[in-house]
């Protein structure tokens, strides 16, 4: 059984007004005083954010605890300098981010100039364990069709500086404004993925492996593939639906890669339509088939990445999990969808932060 593991950020706001709220210092300080050496959270771009990850699991019902025990140790520390946290993959509110002050993150804003400093997005990634650099490659090869789904299904951020962004994921549209970020390959072999790699290290426009922003990518600290599509989901439930599709999509393309079935041959640049129709429509309007890159309703793609991943969760005992859990979400919607219901009863941006407080909170 893969392993999985899932980093969330979360959005640090005040809790009268709903603005971000610059506090991952004091939040940080006060997590290590009270859990020393636990080195759960961690410090991000932005003073607005704050990022935990959980252990490597096998089990997704423990991933989900964990999750779960992670955002509300994470609302408590922020609770006790008296900001709060949010699964928001971006701000409804206005915000004027503050860069995090150390000597990387100030080469970025130097580097990047206001393309650093409108990066206050908050974003999931999942990694999954694979055998090797072969084995992670040929994932990669693989997955790439079908990211833009799993983006779809985690899209959470409709607004953007106090108003409607027209995309259910504008945090994908922002983040693709680093050099390095969306889609990329087929690669073919870990020797041309690591060439590649290190070309882009010595064109000397990013600093290091780090930045390295692929969709998907080699873990440099880790034996996974991580996957980096997806908003910071609003439900802790979709994190876990999100990680029980990413590790079948693992083991379906490891699978397809060990039966020696070649690699789909689309573009980049069609790759780039289908992120780019996810992250406007989330679940609700049209999406890119993977296999024929042409408009299908949003669910009839879902139930197909479902019936691509079918025998992986059968295998792994997910699949009734996944199906409910898709089911669920399709019919109550994203957290794109809940934002702007929020804003349509309320007629309040701050009162739909304050709704995202209370359900990250759990």
């Amino acid at each position: 059984m893969r392993t999985v593991g899932v980093e969330e950020e979360l959005l640090l706001v005040d809790p009268d007004s709903g603005e971000p709220s610059a506090m991952s210092a004091a939040v940080l300080a006060r997590a290590d005083r009270a859990d020393p050496g636990q080195d759960v959270f961690e410090k991000e771009l932005f003073g607005q954010m704050l990022e935990f990850a959980t252990h490597p699991r096998a089990d997704m019902a423990e991933l989900g605890a964990e999750i779960g025990r992670c955002r509300e140790a994470a609302a408590r520390h922020a609770e006790g300098i008296g900001c709060a946290v949010a699964a928001l993959a971006s701000s409804p509110l206005p915000v004027s981010p503050s860069v995090s002050m150390n000597e990387r993150y100030q080469w970025m804003a130097d580097q990047y100039g206001i393309a650093t400093r409108e990066q206050l997005v908050c974003g999931c990634h999942v990694h999954v364990a694979v055998e090797s650099d072969a084995e992670g490659v040929a994932v990669l090869d693989r997955i790439a069709p079908w990211l833009a789904v799993l983006s779809a299904l985690s899209a959470n951020s409709p607004f953007w500086q106090g108003q409607d962004s027209g995309y259910a994921s504008y945090r994908s549209r922002v983040w693709e404004r680093w050099p390095s970020a969306g889609p990329a390959g087929p690669f073919g072999s870990p020797e041309a993925y690591h060439r590649r790699v290190a070309d882009m290290v010595a064109t000397g426009v990013i600093l290091d492996e780090g930045m390295v922003y692929f969709d998907a990518r080699l873990s440099a600290r880790y034996p996974t593939v991580e996957i980096r599509v997806a908003d910071v989901c609003l439900r802790a439930e979709t994190a876990v639906l999100l990680a029980t599709l990413a590790r079948a999509l693992v083991e379906t393309a490891a699978r397809e890669w060990r039966a020696g079935r070649p690699a789909p041959a689309h573009p980049v640049g069609l790759l780039r339509m289908a992120a780019w129709r996810a992250a406007h429509s989330g679940v609700d309007g049209d999406l890119l088939d993977p296999v024929s890159m042409r408009p299908r309703p949003a669910g009839e793609v879902v139930g197909a990445l479902l019936d691509h991943v079918r025998d992986a969760l059968t295998g792994s005992g997910d699949l009734r999990a996944a199906e409910k859990g898709v089911a669920r979400l399709l019919d109550a919607g994203n957290g794109a969808r809940e934002q702007r219901a929020l804003l349509e009863r309320t007629e309040s941006l701050r009162a739909v932060v304050t709704e995202c407080v209370r359900v990250t909170r759990g």
